[in-house]
């Protein structure tokens, strides 16, 4: 038994009771969706002190014409600023593989120190390889201003952040409980959608099961925030929430009575079926450097390199 782990999920658990019991405050949740990336960001705030988490922002890329724009991450800019927040936290919820972050121009603008989990020096160390990044990429998490471990506790005004380790969908994926709250990243999906690919370098669909067992021993009514909504047929509206006992009861992959054995061969299966993300190329190769682009060439311009019948 992994005594860590229990730790974490038991830390994570008394602090939702907490707040369900009333003895803490409940945090502020505001979600902004990019449709063309089907990605929600979060900008979360204590409602006492109002300092404030940007979790999985979205800095826009016209990959026909190599172009970044910050139009996601203005509104971002203008909800925090109207709101009177302040930025303690912009939080990652892994290396993203379809869509680039914005969290360093945030920065520049909010402040916040910027997390993920700390196996993305695993992320790095593959993905440094792949794209043959050179000794110039830091390969230990050095993009980063804190690497979090499995059960790491931050503040957030009267509010408490748990860091919980989800390896699976990829080896560093992390999810943060605050308060009632828990953004879970690419985990899980709505219960009609089902959960995330387990087939990029790292994945590993056994553990993300595992993963996903972890956030259903959380309380039922805990609210689970999405990092993605692909608006499963029949449904008409995208939606970035549901709830621990939604998913137990209903998700289309991990439900209960679904075992591991069968799990995997699903997903296994599934897997092998799908295509790459669209953005893949250039949101893994700008998000394992923390948001930050390739270091600029001779010309003073950034590139993005893409393998050439690369096994």
């Amino acid at each position: 038994m992994n005594i860590v782990t229990d730790t974490a999920i038991k830390s994570a658990t008394d602090s939702i009771n907490q707040v369900l019991s009333g003895a803490l405050h409940t945090p502020v949740v505001k979600a902004f969706f990019d449709a063309a990336t089907n990605t929600f960001s979060y900008v979360v705030h204590c409602p006492v002190t109002r300092s404030a988490a940007i979790i999985d922002s979205v800095l826009d890329y016209d990959a026909a014409a190599g172009r970044t724009t910050y139009t996601s991450a203005q509104h971002i800019i203008d909800y925090v600023r109207a709101a009177g927040l302040e930025v303690q936290w912009q939080l990652e919820t892994h290396v993203h593989a379809d869509h680039l972050s914005a969290a360093p121009w945030l920065q520049e603008k909010l402040g916040g120190r910027l997390g993920i989990g700390a196996e993305i020096i695993r992320v790095q160390n593959v993905f440094g390889k792949i794209f043959n990044a050179g000794s110039c990429f830091a390969r230990d998490g050095s993009q980063f201003d804190v690497l979090f471990r499995d059960g790491q506790q931050l503040e957030l005004g009267t509010l408490s952040i748990t860091a919980l380790h989800l390896p699976g969908h990829t080896p560093a994926d992390m999810a943060y409980v605050i308060g009632d709250a828990v953004f879970v990243g690419d985990t899980i999906f709505m219960p009609d959608f089902g959960t995330a690919r387990a087939d990029f370098p790292g994945g590993d669909a056994r553990q993300l099961f595992r993963s996903i067992q972890r956030l259903l021993t959380l309380p039922p009514d805990t609210t689970l925030y999405l990092c993605h909504d692909y608006k499963a047929p029949g449904r008409d509206e995208f939606c970035g929430k549901t709830t621990v006992r939604d998913e137990r009861d209903g998700n289309i992959h991990v439900q209960e009575g679904v075992s591991e054995e069968s799990f995997v061969k699903m997903r296994t299966e599934r897997d092998a079926s799908l295509s790459m993300p669209k953005l893949l190329m250039p949101s893994v190769q700008v998000n394992m450097r923390g948001g930050h682009l390739p270091e600029p060439e001779s010309d003073g311009v950034s590139y993005i390199k893409i393998p050439i019948n690369k096994v």
